[in-house]
C-alpha cells in the first residue's frame, strides 16, 4: 500500500520541492487564469505582437515570472532545470526585428522550452545526471538552430527522466539526479510520466509556449497524454537528432509538446529538414510539403477510414469510455470507423530491446566523445554512478546501463537480426498491413491510462500504452486530449504510415476542434474521489 506522507516526505528531500504550505504537497492555491496568457496559442500571440499589443521580451518576462511563480515556488512543479541567461536578450533581438519589419515567421519571438538532452548555447546538456552537470556543449544542436533562424527564444531546459529513462528497469518517471522529480500539475503526487516530462508539464501549465520533447518510445506521445497535451512524434528522419543525446538511431526523434494540434503543426514546419551531420534525415527524399499547418482541417474527418485498436495494454475503464465517445465523435463527423488489429501487436518487443541495448552503447559513446563531455564512456558513466550513488542512485539502479555496456559492436549478428525484424514485424508487417487490410487513413487507441501515483521505492506503475507499434517501426503518431479520469487527462493516439504527419495532423485537428477537450490543470496536491453509496443494509 502507499504510505503517502512517508514515502512523498522522501521523495520531496531528494527532488529538492520541499513540503511548504497548507498541505502535505505544498500545493498553493492557483488559479491557472491568474495569467495573462493563459492558454494562449501561437497564433494568439503573433496577433497581439503584430497589433503592438505585446512584445518578445515582456512575454519571455511573463513567462520567467511563471516559472519562478508556479514552478520554483507555489505547487514547485519542478520542470525546468535550467533558465537560459540570454533568454530576454534573444527577445529584445526579435523585438529590434518586428520593428523593422524583419519578421522570421510565426515563431518569431516565441518563447520556448527545450529537454535536457537536446544542445543548446550556452546552457548544460545532461540527460538529467549530474555526471554531465558542468557539461556545456559548444554549438547548438541542429534543431535548435533551425528554432533561432525561425525567431523563437529558447526559454530554458526542462527536466526529464534520467538518460531518458534507460538506466534501470525500474526507474521512477520525471526524476532525475540533476533535476529531481517533476510534479504532474493536474494532482501533484501523480507522475508525469516521461521521459519528455518536464517539457509536457511545462507547455501545460504554461510555463512557455509550447516545448520541445525527444521520444525512443512513448517519451512524447505518454507525458503529452497524461499533462493534457498535443504531442507529436515525427517519422524517423523528418527531424535531425544531431546534437541530441542519443538512446536509439533506429527510434529516435524530437518532436513538439504543445496545448493545440496548430501549434505543434507550426512547431513541426521549423523542426523538420535535412540534416548532413544525421544520416537518417539524410536519406529522406525531401518532396513532401513541410509546411504542415496548410493542413489544419476541420473538415479531415468526414470520408476518412479510421481503424480503432481496442488495446488490450490500456486496461483502465476510463480509457476505453473514452475512445467510445471519441469513436462517435468521428462518426458523427463523416468518418468510419471500424475495429482494426496490428497483426504482429507485441511480437518485436524482446527484439527492440535488444537493439535499444546495442545502440544506446554506441551511440551515447559517440556523442560524449564527439562534444568532448567529461566523461566519455558508459563504463565511466556506470562508474560514477557508483561512486555517487547517494545522489545518483537513492531510488533504483542502472541495471539497463550494465546491460548495453556488456552488449559487442553493431556488427554483430545478434543485433543486425533483432533490427531488421523490430522494424519489419512492427511496421511493414504491423501498422502497414493493418492500414492495408481494411484501406484505412490512420489507426486510434489510447495513448495511456491516467497518470499513477509517484512511488520512488518501486518505480512506475505504468498503466500501458497504444503507441507502440509506431515507436519500434519509427512512424508518426499524434496524441490529442478527448477526456480525463477523476480530473487526469487521458490522449488518443493517432497512428500512420511513415511520412503520413499531413494526414494525421488533418484528423487530429479535425477532432480537435469538435471535442476541446483540454482542460487546464488544477495543481491538486492529491486526488479525492468520493466513495460510492453503498446500497441499503449493505455492511460499512
Amino acid at each position: 500500500m502507499w504510505r503517502t506522507p512517508v514515502l512523498l516526505a522522501l521523495l520531496l528531500a531528494f527532488c529538492g520541492c520541499d513540503s511548504t504550505g497548507p498541505d502535505a504537497t505544498g500545493a498553493q492555491p492557483v488559479e491557472p487564469t491568474d495569467f495573462t496568457y493563459a492558454e494562449l496559442d501561437i497564433t494568439d500571440l503573433q496577433q497581439r505582437m503584430q497589433a503592438g499589443e505585446l512584445d518578445s521580451r515582456t512575454l519571455t518576462q511573463a513567462y520567467l515570472d511563471r516559472i519562478a511563480a508556479l514552478d520554483k515556488a507555489g505547487p514547485k512543479l519542478n520542470a525546468v532545470i535550467e533558465i537560459n541567461p540570454d533568454a530576454l536578450k534573444e527577445a529584445a533581438l526579435r523585438d529590434v526585428e518586428r520593428k523593422t519589419n524583419s519578421v522570421r515567421g510565426p515563431l518569431h519571438g516565441i518563447p520556448i522550452l527545450l529537454k535536457d538532452n537536446i544542445g543548446a548555447t550556452p546552457m548544460v546538456n545532461s540527460g538529467g545526471s549530474l555526471a554531465l552537470k558542468d557539461f556545456r556543449p559548444s554549438t547548438d544542436a541542429f534543431l535548435v538552430r533551425r528554432l533561432r533562424q525561425a525567431g523563437a527564444v529558447i526559454l530554458g531546459k526542462t527536466n526529464l527522466s534520467e538518460w531518458a529513462n534507460f538506466r534501470s528497469t525500474r526507474s521512477l518517471s520525471g526524476w532525475s539526479g540533476r533535476g529531481g522529480l517533476t510534479r504532474n500539475p493536474y494532482v501533484l503526487d501523480r507522475n508525469p510520466c516521461g521521459s519528455s516530462s518536464g517539457s509536457a508539464v511545462a507547455a501545460s501549465a504554461n510555463l512557455a509556449a509550447a516545448a520541445i520533447g525527444t521520444e525512443t518510445d512513448g517519451s512524447i506521445i505518454c507525458p503529452a497524454a497524461v499533462n493534457g497535451l498535443v504531442g507529436l512524434k515525427p517519422t524517423v528522419g523528418l527531424v535531425s537528432r544531431e546534437g541530441i543525446i542519443p538512446i536509439s538511431f533506429s527510434q529516435d526523434t524530437a518532436g513538439p509538446m504543445t496545448r493545440s494540434v496548430a501549434d505543434a503543426a507550426y512547431l513541426l514546419s521549423v523542426l523538420a529538414g535535412r540534416d548532413d551531420a544525421d544520416p537518417a534525415t539524410a536519406r529522406t527524399a525531401w518532396n513532401t510539403s513541410l509546411d504542415y499547418h496548410l493542413h489544419l482541417d476541420a473538415n479531415a474527418l468526414k470520408g476518412a477510414r479510421i481503424g480503432v485498436i481496442r488495446s488490450k495494454l490500456v486496461i483502465h475503464p476510463d480509457a476505453a469510455a473514452a475512445i467510445e465517445d471519441a469513436i462517435r465523435t468521428m462518426r458523427e463527423a463523416g468518418a468510419t470507423v471500424v475495429d482494426a488489429e496490428i497483426p504482429t501487436e507485441g511480437q518485436w518487443s524482446d527484439d527492440e530491446t535488444t537493439l535499444l541495448l546495442y545502440e544506446f552503447k554506441s551511440g551515447l559513446e559517440r556523442y560524449l566523445q564527439k562534444h568532448n563531455a567529461p566523461l566519455k564512456t558508459l563504463s565511466q558513466l556506470i562508474g560514477y554512478n557508483a561512486q555517487y550513488r547517494t545522489s545518483e542512485m537513492p531510488f533504483f539502479g542502472q541495471e539497463l546501463f550494465e546491460q548495453a555496456n556488456a552488449k559487442g559492436g553493431l556488427n554483430e549478428p545478434e543485433y543486425i537480426s533483432a533490427r531488421s525484424r523490430a522494424s519489419r514485424l512492427a511496421g511493414p508487417e504491423g501498422i502497414d498491413a493493418a492500414l492495408k487490410g481494411q484501406r484505412l487513413d490512420a489507426l486510434i487507441a489510447p495513448a495511456t491510462g491516467p497518470a499513477w501515483i509517484s512511488d520512488p521505492l518501486t518505480g512506475d506503475h505504468f498503466p500501458g500504452a497504444g503507441y507502440g507499434a509506431a515507436a519500434v517501426a519509427g512512424y508518426p503518431s499524434l496524441t490529442i486530449p478527448m477526456g480525463n479520469s477523476n480530473g487526469l487527462p487521458l490522449g488518443i493516439v493517432f497512428m500512420g504510415t511513415a511520412w503520413s504527419e499531413p494526414k494525421l495532423i488533418g484528423l487530429g485537428y479535425a477532432y480537435e476542434q469538435l471535442t476541446r477537450a483540454r482542460k487546464p490543470p488544477e495543481y491538486r496536491p492529491t486526488l479525492h474521489v468520493p466513495a460510492k453509496a453503498s446500497p441499503p443494509g449493505a455492511a460499512r
